[in-house]
């Protein structure tokens, strides 16, 4: 490292990143709420206050929705786009991009925090709340990481952008008007939690609805009727099976190291509308793992397909077949070349800053990557603080020392990409 890159290291603002982190978690920010606006605003006054330039607009859903690449768990009617730059323009142009949605906090008994705001326990090291690994802190890390270049009276030859985004839990709305809005870049971050692994490849995750009709009868005459339940166990058998096909040549090196790279989840069961009645139908909803370079829609196929041949022994199913829906979030695979500029400054720097060679691999779930990558041609990895086991659970939580090494990462990256402009 130069003098000028340790002086930016130096100027980083620790205790105004957990500030920062904390005004954010602060707001509910669920996805479709009202919330959402509230912390793009909150945001794009925070960047402000740091000194960046900032451009709001209005995303205008109508015309969003048209695009193929729309996908959406929730109607939104409105949606505030905001970016903050920073940099001459002049020479290399590099996008960080963190969405400001979270999902709900669930049971709040089960928090030992609260879950609305950032609180740090020294005892451990980490910085509890909701949002503040998934991912308002790796949104913070980059803000922070571009202040502390500025502080250190640094111009870029290029210029950074900092993106921050509604929407991606439920389908990555907001990344995608921001790639079509602009700016453009020639290459992207997204500070997503990876454990401080480098991520040039995300897995694809396709949510599915499956219904199985049933036939009603009082329950005290239930073998007059025909229980969905018991045909749910059948075709999720068939589903359990086809994951382990699915995965049994997954041979993809950066997700080795996962023993399920590709998962096939059921997460959501209903059925029924009184105790002693049998129920007439079950529906289950679930997120169907995607490879890396599989086709869509003979992915999507291969699990009808499946499920088809499973009723096949089951003379009701084979007369009343199961009804499978694609909806809501649909996040296609996608991957970048490990040799890309942007990969190898971020390689290096977090080696400068660590001391240790980092670790490349594949993430396994759904992002917003997909969107940078394959529709605004946009290298595209994902780097960040904390490990997403941790994330969409009661005590939520990141580690501190993450937050220092990623926006410490990530000032060194964007000198280097970017570039330093001459005095």
């Amino acid at each position: 490292m130069n003098q000028i890159e340790k002086t930016v290291l130096e100027k980083l603002d620790i205790d105004g990143l957990l500030q920062a982190l904390d005004r954010l978690v602060q707001i509910p920010s669920l996805d479709g709420s009202p919330e959402e606006r509230t912390v793009q605003e909150e945001t794009a006054v925070l960047m402000q206050s740091l000194g960046l330039d900032v451009e709001t607009w209005e995303i205008d859903f109508a015309k969003l929705a048209q695009h193929p690449d729309y996908t959406a768990e929730v109607a939104r009617t409105s949606g505030l786009g905001v970016v903050g730059s920073y940099g001459q323009g002049n020479g290399p142009s590099l996008i960080l991009n963190g969405h400001t949605d979270v999902v709900p906090a669930g049971e709040l008994d089960r928090w030992h925090y609260p879950p609305w705001r950032a609180t740090y326990n020294p005892a451990d090291g980490n910085v509890y709340g909701r949002g503040a690994l998934d991912m308002k802190g790796g949104l913070c890390c980059g803000l922070f990481a571009v202040k502390a270049i500025m502080d250190a009276g640094v111009q870029l030859k290029g210029r950074v952008h900092v993106q921050a985004v509604i929407g991606e839990e439920d389908g990555g709305a907001g990344t995608l008007a921001a790639v079509l809005h602009g700016p453009q870049a020639d290459a992207a971050i997204i500070m997503e939690p990876t454990e401080l692994m480098i991520a040039p490849a995300q897995a694809g995750a396709y949510n599915f609805r499956i219904t199985i009709p049933g036939k009603a009868a009082h329950g005290a005459m239930r073998f007059e009727g025909v229980d969905p339940l018991e045909k749910f166990l059948l075709v999720y058998q068939a589903i359990l099976d086809l994951e382990k096909a699915r995965n049994a040549d997954a041979a993809h090196p950066l997700f080795a190291n996962y023993p399920v790279p590709y998962p096939i989840c059921v997460g959501k069961i209903q059925g029924g509308v009184w105790a002693s009645t049998v129920a007439e139908t079950l529906t289950f909803e679930g997120r169907y793992g995607v490879k890396i370079g599989e086709d869509p829609v003979a992915a999507k196929k291969e699990l009808e397909e499946w499920i088809e041949t499973a009723v096949q022994t089951d003379p009701w199913l084979r007369e009343n077949p199961p009804v499978i829906e694609w909806w809501g979030a649909q996040f296609d695979p996608a991957e970048i070349r490990v040799e890309e500029i942007v990969v190898v400054e971020t390689a290096v720097s977090f080696q400068e800053i660590t001391g240790h060679t980092p670790k490349i691999q594949g993430m396994p779930y759904g992002a917003d990557m997909r969107l940078l990558v394959n529709v605004g041609g946009i290298p595209t990895l994902m780097f960040g603080p904390g490990d997403v086991r941790k994330a969409h659970q009661p005590d939520e939580h990141v580690p501190l020392a993450d937050l220092k090494t990623c926006a410490q990462t990530l000032a060194l990256t964007i000198l280097r990409f970017c570039q330093i402009a001459e005095s």
